[in-house]
């Protein structure tokens, strides 16, 4: 009786996490918190296997498992960690959970990179810069005027932002940029800028108002902008020289440890406390629910990055244990295919109900 062979995921599973962490190396993860890497290991069943595609989302949601599961994809990359803290026990009990054991059913392995993404140079933070200082076109094709009907006789259905693709703009407001709160060392090659939040100073002082109009075609048009401003200021006679950006919750990076707050502080989501001493300082908040700020990322940049790395990988992996493969492996590693996906399906949990008239 022969041996069982032990349990892996699948090679093109190894190519998608290894791509992972050459382009967002999780040691510049905020380990204190944070859960990142590969937390759903699926086996690999050649007899069943997935498409060589990657399905990329924020959350993993029911929604999200379930576009997974139809399309066959071999990993699904959520940004957030769906396994936070410890887990006792792994059950249908749990909706959660439920997602996870599916997956695993079907053979789809799940991939977090989280603060990961924020701390590296290129990642959501120096994303959210290019947004505010107008670096980036937004395809016009996502905007829209429509205004979903309800039963409702006073405010419309939920609307949601729908990030689409970006070009370079040639109009970028000058500017530099710099770290927040830099990487302990040591930090990868070439990676000397990493670290959490990053700061905008504009060569001359904008108008509230052109910054805002760039923050909201950046992150698919939203319904409406959540703002805090001084009481004694309005938003037409404020100008902005220095805007903190980070994705998600930004307050203990945006305002702890810091010199001085910046004029405009632009994240997802901020405590009441925490808004009411910024506006008080004289700065403003911007707080567009909390996966607004990060969404946007996956299709503008994270897709193609991904994209590229992972063909190279998998074509020096197909290289290299394709020629000693078993027979049963060989269609496998034949297959030359790469496919990278964004999620339809993933959306923030919080829409914006607009009122009629």
């Amino acid at each position: 009786m022969s041996a069982s062979l032990p349990p892996s995921s699948s090679p093109f599973t190894r190519a998608v996490v290894s791509s992972m962490r050459k382009i967002y190396p999780e040691s510049l993860a905020d380990k204190s918190f944070d859960n990142t890497g590969l937390l759903l290991e699926a086996p690999f069943n050649h007899a069943r296997r997935q498409k060589n595609s990657v399905l990329l989302a924020i959350d993993l949601t029911k929604a999200v498992a379930d576009e997974a599961i139809a399309r066959k994809d071999s990993v699904v990359v959520a940004y957030h960690p769906i396994i936070f803290r410890g887990l006792k026990s792994l059950t249908f009990n749990d909706p959660q959970q439920q997602s996870l054991l599916r997956l695993a059913s079907e053979g789809i392995s799940v991939y977090s990179p989280h603060t990961a993404v924020d701390a590296t140079p290129g990642g959501m933070g120096d994303w959210l810069c290019d947004i505010v200082t107008g670096a980036i076109t937004p395809s016009p094709s996502k905007a829209t005027s429509e205004v979903p009907n309800s039963s409702s006789k006073l405010y419309s259905a939920p609307t949601y932002p729908q990030p689409g693709p970006v070009s370079s703009s040639t109009s970028t407001i000058p500017h530099t940029r710099s770290t927040i709160h830099p990487s302990p060392a040591p930090v990868p090659e070439g990676l000397e800028d990493a670290g959490m939040g990053r700061l905008v100073t504009f060569n001359d002082p904008q108008p509230l108002t052109t910054v805002i109009d760039n923050i909201a075609s950046g992150v698919g048009y939203p319904g409406g902008i959540p703002i805090a401003i001084p009481q004694s200021a309005s938003v037409d006679n404020m100008k902005i020289r220095t805007v903190g950006v980070c994705p998600g919750s930004g307050s203990s990076i945006l305002m702890k440890g810091v010199k001085q707050i910046p004029d405009l502080l632009f994240t997802g989501e901020m405590s009441h406390h925490e808004t009411l001493f910024a506006i008080e300082s004289g700065s403003v908040v911007v707080a567009l629910a909390h996966s607004n700020t990060e969404r946007g990322y996956l299709r503008a940049v994270m897709k193609d990055k991904l994209g590229a790395a992972l063909k190279e990988e998998w074509e020096g992996l197909r290289g290299e244990e394709g020629k000693t493969a078993e027979a049963s492996l060989k269609e496998v590693y034949e297959d030359s295919g790469v496919e990278v996906h964004v999620s339809e399906k993933d959306r923030d949990p919080f829409g914006i109900m607009v009122k009629r008239g």
